[in-house]
């Protein structure tokens, strides 16, 4: 145990140590140019103390992300505007609509390209087109096309985090599908199993590891496409808007704080899948 968390702990000294003398260079010409119109000098620790206690720095602290981050989720009512709480569950909502849609559509699309030959040569090529589209560019579009609609609120959001969890999906259960041997699939014939038996009983469990690989990604992405899609909407819900109305108020501590509260969000979502995928593969007999 020791072993495995030193090295982690020696990794995290190191960046919180770069961090902070980030932060004193970063923060510090606020300080010599404070200094320098009211006509006063400033030593080197009085300069450290102050760019480490900046309401507005270029670069905040660790700890006062760490306290925007406590603020946000403990020292506010879940229900309050201000509360990460409030702002996640918005983001965790659409998050986890897109990322059902992304899922079904890339598992219906990889059942379909591995038993049609005419869809494996059509759709994967557009597939994989599809993802060298910025989604910075594409989540405009969509939001205002389906804004002319009349189609606001969560569906606009879903529907860009489900294209870029889709992808994965669709990559890994395809691979997966694949995955079976050519012995294992001439045992079946020799069985005179049918594509349906050959699909439940080979390839649908074959491809569990591959698709809860996939759904890792898929769910991390569908987080992504939801805060992307929360700020050209001029949202005002949601840890997107939380960005959004931090950099239009130069708050710079907010945004960080929104970054982690995003960065602990995925981090549960992919915790939360692993588990699912640990269930699974024990009850199948693919796992320990």
């Amino acid at each position: 145990m020791k072993k495995s968390i030193l090295p982690i702990l020696t990794v995290l000294a190191a960046i919180v140590v770069i961090w902070y003398a980030g932060a004193v260079w970063l923060n510090s010409q606020w300080t010599y140019d404070q200094a320098a119109r009211a006509g006063v000098e400033v030593t080197f620790s009085e300069m450290v103390s102050d760019t480490l206690t900046q309401a507005r720095p270029v670069l905040p602290a660790p700890h006062q992300v760490a306290k925007g981050l406590w603020d946000g989720i403990a020292g506010q009512k879940i229900t309050s505007k201000r509360s990460l709480v409030y702002h996640a569950w918005i983001t965790f909502s659409a998050t986890m609509a897109g990322f059902g849609l992304g899922t079904i559509a890339g598992i219906l699309l990889a059942v379909g390209i591995v038993h049609s030959r005419a869809m494996d040569m059509s759709v994967m090529p557009w597939a994989i087109a599809s993802q060298t589209i910025p989604i910075l560019a594409i989540a405009p579009m969509v939001i205002v096309v389906l804004a002319s609609l009349g189609i606001k609120g969560m569906l606009p959001k879903a529907i860009i985090a489900a294209y870029l969890s889709f992808f994965p999906v669709l990559v890994g259960m395809v691979k997966g599908l694949r995955a079976p041997d050519a012995m294992q699939l001439d045992l079946l014939r020799t069985y005179n199993a049918s594509d349906a038996q050959g699909f439940w009983k080979l390839r649908l469990p074959a491809s569990m590891p591959y698709l809860f690989a996939s759904l890792k990604v898929g769910i991390a992405a569908a987080l992504v496409g939801t805060i992307v899609a929360e700020l050209p909407a001029g949202a005002t819900q949601g840890l997107g808007a939380r960005l959004l109305s931090g950099s239009y108020y130069g708050q710079t501590i907010q945004i960080w704080a929104a970054l982690f509260g995003a960065a602990i969000l995925a981090a549960l979502l992919v915790l939360v899948v692993g588990v699912v995928e640990r269930i699974t593969l024990k009850r199948k007999g693919m796992a320990q």
